[in-house]
């Protein structure tokens, strides 16, 4: 009995510490990355601004090419919807909504994804001028995780797990672009 109840305290000061150490943690991360597309950057945000188009390059858009996917609203305008649902647990289910588009220079979404993890987060993509045939394309994404969920961004490198994946997209897209 003395062992168990030993056993408990020892638990139950690990909580303590955790919870504690949570409210010490900060909640929200965001991430960018860019890259140079040789194309106009009218050309370039023309393609970027229809979210249908990620299909095309996002790496999060071809890890189950099997998902069902859904739309709803006008393509390149505020209020345009695409969800989707997977079977795989790392693509799960979800939806992005185009927020704001100003035109020619960014594009902000929300995501919402429900599955397998409940979760909001903030995402835009703008083009900016270099020279006459060269863009800068800059995507970024940023969260909020709710306390005590925060104490995973000790442990969680979201700077390289979620800028990777941008990263990729990005060399996807110059690729698709620059043909």
């Amino acid at each position: 009995m003395k062992i168990l109840k030993g056993i408990l305290l020892f638990l139950v000061i690990l909580v303590g510490i955790g919870l504690i150490t949570a409210l010490f943690v900060k909640s929200t991360y965001s991430v960018e990355r860019e890259i140079i597309i040789n194309r106009t950057e009218q050309d370039v945000f023309n393609y970027v601004k229809f979210l249908k188009n990620q299909n095309n390059y996002s790496k999060w858009a071809t890890m189950d090419p099997a998902m069902k996917q859904n739309f709803k609203g006008i393509d390149g305008m505020a209020g345009f919807v695409s969800s989707w649902e997977s079977n795989r647990k790392d693509v799960g289910k979800g939806e992005q909504t185009i927020l704001k588009v100003t035109e020619g220079q960014r594009i902000d979404y929300e995501l919402h994804f429900i599955e397998p993890f409940e979760g909001k987060a903030q995402a835009h993509m703008t083009t900016d001028l270099m020279t006459d045939t060269s863009t800068l394309v800059t995507w970024g994404f940023s969260s909020k995780m709710k306390y005590p969920m925060n104490l995973m961004l000790l442990f969680m490198d979201m700077e390289n797990m979620i800028g990777n994946d941008l990263s990729t997209g990005l060399s996807n897209l110059k690729v698709l672009l620059e043909k």
